[in-house]
């Protein structure tokens, strides 16, 4: 999978990105190898997080795929 950052400069220094293609997912770094390594790991957080509960009945099937 590859998703689009946009890498903006910090006005305090440093930088800051943000993943358009999910919502919320924003990270910071002081230099841009921290920046880089930080955003791998906001990705990774915001795609593994469970927004809601799931009622699943007897007949569901629940499929974990990689993207």
């Amino acid at each position: 999978m590859k998703l689009k950052v946009v890498v903006h400069e910090a006005e305090e220094g440093g930088y800051w990105a943000e993943v358009p293609a999910i919502a919320g997912c924003a990270t910071q770094g002081e230099t841009f190898d921290e920046l880089l390594t930080n955003i791998y790991e906001a990705v990774e957080g915001c795609l593994s997080v469970d927004i809601q509960k799931k009622t699943l009945s007897v007949k569901d099937k629940v499929w974990e795929i990689a993207v």
